[in-house]
């Protein structure tokens, strides 16, 4: 459906959270079932809080050779989360300026129906290097604008193989990259859902501190 012609569920303040995911080839075995796993759980978790759940809409973004967005943004009771596969190889910069236009796009749709909502997450998770024809400094530029905007907030997640200095010139200060501890797919969806529960339960102009990390997450060393 054209978001034109969406109606609303709800008119709750929204908070969407877009998740741009690498399905390359090397994410094959173990790294595409644990992140398969870990969604199927954040899915759960959400949708197991009432309150969380009318107001956190979800999109669902996945790059190989190609780039799909296999779940349009939604709230969680009215999709059921895909099992992914892995293909070819690394299209990040077209999966991630993709999450920007749906951001974009959902934010223009919350306005015109009189939904409010949250500043939109978008998420990379990787586990390597793009593409050669993809254009790293011209995304690096495009993500330094919409955060320091405040059109979204960005978080890099490498995953074992991820090049950290792909990932370090995409980011920004105040979020810089973090590398997933093995394959805890799982602990990183439990802190995702429980940090969106919180962002999804406060009042405008609020400071909200994240749960830790500490139990996914590595801070690389510059």
């Amino acid at each position: 459906m054209e978001y034109g012609l969406e109606s609303p569920i709800n008119y709750e303040q929204k908070c969407l959270c877009v998740l741009v995911v690498d399905t390359s080839g090397s994410m094959q075995g173990t790294p595409i079932d644990e992140l398969n796993q870990g969604l199927q759980l954040f899915h759960q978790d959400i949708s197991n809080n009432f309150s969380t759940a009318q107001r956190l809409e979800i999109c669902l973004i996945e790059f190989n050779s190609q780039v799909d967005c296999i779940v349009e943004p939604s709230l969680i009771d009215h999709f059921d989360m895909p099992i992914l596969a892995v293909a070819g190889t690394t299209k990040l910069v077209d999966g991630v300026r993709l999450a920007m236009h749906k951001v974009q796009e959902r934010k223009q749709w919350y306005r015109s129906t009189g939904q409010p909502y949250y500043r939109p997450w978008i998420i990379l998770m990787t586990d390597g290097a793009p593409d050669k024809d993809q254009d790293i400094q011209g995304l690096a530029q495009e993500l330094q604008s919409g955060v320091v905007n405040k059109q979204f907030t960005f978080f890099p997640i490498g995953v074992q193989g991820a090049d950290l200095n792909m990932l370090r010139r995409i980011s920004t200060p105040d979020r810089p990259p973090m590398m997933l501890q093995g394959l805890r797919f799982e602990a990183f969806f439990d802190w995702l859902s429980a940090s969106l529960a919180m962002v999804a339960s406060s009042t405008d102009g609020q400071v909200i501190n994240l749960p830790p990390t500490s139990g996914w997450g590595i801070l690389p060393v510059s």
